[in-house]
């Protein structure tokens, strides 16, 4: 399964497509090989491209205010918040979806959620990481738990479902980045609770009516085309083999 899951998807990303054409290519000496391996790393580099997939994912769940959510037992915040090899002590380095982070605090400051729940690598240190954090921003310790160590999202929903068992939890905002949310809702929806879904960390540029920029390509939208991608196969590996 690792191999389909985490393996695979990089030889039908845009880079692994174009890597495999240009050894065709060579090997071959097929010319077309070598033409379309250039329109494949052109076309995804492009924000048309990235911008279309990712707004494909992101608007299955538009963005939301804090005050438009009920009272829920808990917020969940899904991991990959911080950059991974932190040194303990050391000035905190987010990652680029440190929004989730923020929405989950703020989430249990404003009431809406009882506890905010992290989770942690297989290493245990970001979940306790974000513990810390929140701590700092006082958030008190008995609204804060870490719920176990995980290595992807299926892990977190699995923890989600026994943390939520042993607490008695029914309602629970699920935070993460809009673009992944679809494929999160899927996982979690047999852990056992109602689930609020509250969106963040937006990717897409808002709909620019394609000005000639969009068309430049770089390295950015090349980024944004193989995140959008490797949500997508995710979402089709759990369609044919199961959740």
């Amino acid at each position: 399964m690792l191999f389909f899951n985490k393996l695979l998807p990089a030889f039908v990303l845009p880079i692994g497509i174009v890597s495999l054409l240009i050894l065709l290519a060579a090997w071959k000496k097929w010319r077309w090989a070598a033409v379309l391996a250039v329109v494949v790393l052109l076309g995804s580099s492009t924000g048309v491209v990235a911008n279309a997939l990712l707004r494909s994912l992101e608007n299955a769940y538009p963005a939301r205010s804090i005050g438009s959510l009920p009272e829920c037992d808990a917020v969940l915040v899904l991991g990959g918040v911080m950059s991974p090899g932190k040194e303990p002590g050391l000035v905190t380095e987010w990652s680029e979806a440190v929004e989730r982070f923020e929405a989950g605090v703020q989430i249990v400051q404003r009431g809406k959620a009882r506890v905010v729940l992290f989770t942690g690598d297989p290493r245990g240190s970001e979940g306790s990481a974000l513990q810390r954090e929140a701590l700092e921003r006082g958030v008190p310790r008995d609204q804060t738990a870490v719920i176990g160590a995980v290595g992807n999202t299926a892990d977190e929903a699995a923890q989600l479902k026994r943390y939520a068992a042993q607490h008695g939890l029914k309602r629970v905002v699920l935070v993460t980045s809009a673009w992944h949310l679809p494929r999160a809702m899927r996982l979690f929806k047999k852990a056992g609770v109602e689930l609020m879904p509250f969106p963040v960390d937006f990717r897409a540029l808002p709909n620019r009516g394609l000005p000639y920029l969009d068309w430049i390509p770089n390295a950015g939208s090349l980024a944004k085309t193989e995140l959008a991608l490797r949500e997508c196969y995710g979402m089709a590996f759990y369609a044919v083999f199961g959740d």
